[in-house]
């Protein structure tokens, strides 16, 4: 079961959630969020010669050395190709998540576009091709036709509660309208998934079901996560896959 823990922007908060095994950190780039993790321009409009994120606090020169290090996920919304290269190689990004109306050719150009421009060396690192993580915001059994447009476009889907807000809702949808998804993208299942939903998340099975992600219910405040609490959710998700005994 993988677990992305999304919305994080303070330094020591972004170590300490890495520290716990998890196997995805999110940043969100959206303006409109309370999450939103801003840049200082250059002047040109594309990239932030600084950012609220410094490479000495989240940098894989710091990570490499832990024995997992989670990939980083940039959350953006209805943003220009412009702006995603620009974030996917600034902070130099693992998955790129789409949370707005992107339509199967924009992903699909966008794809075309980081494959060259993130095989690059920065930190000593060689890094992948940016992988592409696109939201479908759910409700009934019919905004699952959406997702049909995304299999084999995108490489991973998140299922999250439809709302009038770009996700952070807190609320959960009916997890058992997945059993009406057949694609064959796999996914992470979202929307206001909390300390409380430990043994619901266990009892979850789907064939395409990778992890969770989580979010608001584990915050002290927008943006910065209790680490106490991802870490009890964490070792209970997984206490089968370490040998937990009560």
């Amino acid at each position: 079961m993988k677990i992305k823990v999304c919305g994080l922007r303070e330094p020591e908060n972004i170590r300490a959630i890495s520290e716990l095994g998890v196997d995805f950190i999110g940043f969100i780039f959206y303006p409109r969020s309370s999450r939103f993790v801003s840049s200082v321009s250059v002047g040109t409009g594309l990239m932030p010669d600084e950012s609220t994120i410094r490479e000495d606090s989240m940098g894989r020169e710091t990570l490499i050395h832990q024995q997992h290090t989670p990939a980083r996920v940039g959350v953006f919304v209805d943003a220009s190709a412009q702006d995603i290269i620009a974030r996917a190689v600034t902070f130099q990004l693992d998955y790129i998540q789409l949370h707005g109306n992107e339509t199967p050719t924009f992903i699909a150009n966008l794809k075309r576009t980081l494959k060259p421009e993130t095989r690059q060396r920065s930190s000593s690192v060689l890094y992948k091709n940016v992988k592409i993580i696109k939201t479908v915001s759910i409700e009934n059994v019919s905004d699952l036709d959406a997702c049909r447009q995304y299999d084999h476009v995108a490489d991973l889907l998140l299922f999250d509660t439809k709302c009038d807000t770009k996700g952070g809702s807190g609320r959960q949808f009916d997890w058992n309208l997945l059993s009406q998804y057949q694609g064959e993208t796999p996914f992470l299942l979202s929307g206001g998934i909390g300390p409380e939903d430990v043994e619901a998340v266990r009892n979850f099975h789907h064939p395409r079901c990778l992890g969770v992600d989580v979010n608001s219910k584990f915050e002290i405040s927008p943006a910065l996560k209790d680490v106490e609490k991802v870490k009890a959710f964490v070792n209970a998700i997984r206490r089968e896959s370490v040998g937990y005994r009560q």
